[in-house]
């Protein structure tokens, strides 16, 4: 690797520890190296507070901060041009009079999307871009999906027994992944936005859809229930986070409910899709039930999936996994009497 390569790694590693953290936000890190020495390091750890870049030049320790002047800045997106939550990060870079910024890649964002590099470029500075830049974007995959395919990011998950049943669809509840893989699908409900749930799912497994086996940010809570027939009592309606709910009836926010009305007349799926553009919701676990999974699939409209097939359960009768297709096997991972395989859209 080169250097520079070196480090835009360490902005990757860096960015990767505010993952919970940052929706919508995406994930950044950026190093500020003097000499082939890092003399400052930062992160963007939560959504609202400080950038990358603004943690990086404030962590330069007293005794070197004369030398920023003279040193690089490497950051793994373009630093944005706009005031949003926070001033513009290319305006703290000029100000610092930092002589040369490394990115990884460029911000799809409309308001950023060329406008920081050309920002720093016209304040003489020298800009290269492209460092890392497909591990760059992939650490941002959910950031870059809303933007570029104007949809969010879609991982389908479910667990199904060793003959591939999903449900037993006797209204009875079935645990079919061990507290392991539990523990694992919280902590992938911490790094997407919102998770998504039909209504029969919602009644007769009654789930939370919290992250309350992991640290971050419990996903925003999407349910479909077009009729507006739930019962008030179940757990996703318990306003612990935010639950918006699809109907055809109103549009109506009430506490930390949203009621979302949608169109049936069109293609559900996509409907859906539309709407969390609209909410600015760039990544969603889509999790059950078995229709609503083979929806997304038929659509065409996912980009993963997880699937967790516990080897050692077998009910005979019940509610079919979804067909997955069009898809390619990305690993596998085995805990205890639980195979978790994850695909690709191809």
């Amino acid at each position: 690797m080169s250097s520079d390569e070196i480090y835009m790694q360490r902005c990757i590693e860096l960015a990767a520890k505010g993952k919970g953290y940052t929706t919508p936000n995406p994930l950044v890190g950026s190093v500020l190296v003097y000499k082939n020495c890092i003399i400052g390091e930062g992160y963007h750890q939560v959504y609202g507070k400080s950038h990358a870049e603004v943690n990086c030049i404030n962590s330069v320790a007293q005794h070197c901060q004369q030398l920023i002047k003279d040193a690089v800045l490497y950051v793994s997106l373009e630093p944005c041009a706009h005031f949003g939550k926070t001033p513009p990060c290319a305006d703290l870079i000029i100000e610092n009079n930092i002589p040369k910024v490394v990115i990884g890649s460029l911000d799809p964002f409309s308001a950023v999307n060329g406008k920081g590099i050309d920002k720093l470029k016209a304040a003489g500075i020298e800009v290269v871009y492209g460092v890392l830049k497909e591990k760059c974007m992939a650490l941002n995959k959910h950031f870059f999906t809303f933007y570029l395919k104007k949809r969010p990011y879609i991982l389908l998950k479910w667990a199904e027994t060793a003959d591939h049943k999903i449900a037993l669809g006797k209204g009875e509840r079935l645990l079919i992944s061990n507290e392991y893989s539990n523990r694992l699908v919280h902590q992938l409900r911490s790094e997407y936005q919102a998770i998504l749930v039909g209504t029969n799912t919602a009644k007769l497994d009654n789930p939370a859809l919290t992250n309350r086996l992991w640290n971050g940010n419990n996903p925003i809570r999407l349910v479909i229930d077009l009729d507006l027939k739930l019962p008030e009592n179940l757990q996703v309606f318990d306003q612990i986070q935010r639950t918006i709910v699809f109907n055809t009836y109103r549009y109506e926010e009430k506490k930390n409910r949203l009621l979302y009305k949608i169109d049936t007349g069109k293609n559900l799926i996509q409907e859906i899709m539309e709407a969390c553009l609209k909410l600015n919701i760039h990544s969603i676990i889509v999790e059950g039930g078995a229709k609503l999974l083979q929806s997304f699939i038929e659509s065409d409209n996912w980009d993963e999936a997880m699937i967790i097939t516990n080897n050692q359960l077998v009910v005979g009768n019940g509610i079919a996994a979804p067909n997955l297709r069009n898809a390619v096997l990305k690993s596998r991972q085995t805990l205890l009497n639980d195979s978790i395989q994850y695909f690709v859209h191809e």
